[in-house]
């Protein structure tokens, strides 16, 4: 599979890796499509892309503006080969989503698992495609709190525990994803981009600002960080790979609890519950 002539969907593309790798797969000639919250800065985004890029608008702490993307992207593209889950936030106070959902959680896992749902007939229209999910180192010392999803009790440590928590979410939801499409010709795959100098939490005041700022001198290049989803994106070499975690181009074993299967089905049938999804097996 090469990304040439085919429709690449990058959530979280305006800025960060995911403007990297879009700037990236423009090159290589995938047509474009990038996901932002605000207008403008998905309109500058765009404009630093070569080539043609279709923009659209979402606030992924709304469920409600999940499904109208996806609404959107269904009635526009015929085919989407290729969806990059890559949106992400931390939040160092616990928040509630306008749907009553801890907002790290509905950021990071709910939003990307309702979309990738609602998008997944269309996908396995277009197979081959594949679904890339941009997951985090973060996830070794997490473990989903059943007991505890909306972290009522939990929250501590400027949100990096929650966080945490998600992007081990992302691991399972890619996991049980994989062994959902086996044999439809679509692929689901995670990774962690590594420790990346970008504007992330740069949301939750001075102290965090100023943390990442000065974690920044020691940080990777976004270009350097969206290398392993571009080559997710493109490369041959993983057109059979599904259900795996990477690491700068290499399967890499995640946490024990990554590799929980039962818990990653228990946490798809919460997940549909809490985003009201009919559910899919």
């Amino acid at each position: 599979m090469s990304v040439a002539g085919k429709r690449v969907i990058i959530t979280g593309g305006t800025g960060g890796i995911g403007l990297a790798a879009a700037r990236q797969l423009a090159h290589m000639g995938a047509e474009l499509t990038i996901i932002g919250r605000s207008q403008d800065r998905a309109e500058r985004a765009a404009a630093s892309i070569s080539g043609s890029v279709d923009i659209l608008l979402a606030d992924f702490a709304s469920q409600r503006s999940v499904r109208h993307l996806a609404d959107d992207m269904l009635a526009r593209y015929q085919r989407i080969d290729v969806l990059v889950n890559n949106a992400g936030a931390m939040y160092a106070t616990r928040q509630l989503s306008e749907d009553g959902i801890e907002l790290t959680w509905a950021v990071n896992h709910l939003a990307p698992f309702l979309l990738t749902n609602l998008l997944l007939e269309r996908l396995k229209d277009s197979a081959p495609a594949r679904i890339i999910t941009t997951a985090s180192g973060a996830h070794y010392r997490a473990h989903i709190p059943f007991d505890d999803l909306q972290a009522e009790h939990s929250y501590t440590t400027m949100g990096f525990s929650r966080y945490g928590e998600t992007k081990l979410a992302n691991i399972l939801f890619t996991r049980e994803l994989a062994r959902r499409l086996a044999g439809t010709g679509v692929t689901a795959n995670c990774f962690h981009p590594g420790f990346v100098g970008t504007g992330f939490a740069h949301n939750n005041g001075w102290l965090m600002t100023v943390g990442m700022t000065i974690g920044r001198l020691f940080a990777r290049s976004p270009e350097k960080g969206a290398e392993t989803l571009v080559w997710l994106a493109d490369s041959p070499h993983v057109s059979a790979t599904t259900g795996a975690y990477f690491v700068d181009k290499r399967e890499r074993r995640p946490s024990h609890a990554a590799r929980d299967d039962e818990a990653a089905r228990r946490l798809w049938d919460i997940s549909e519950q809490q985003v009201a999804l009919t559910p899919i097996h």
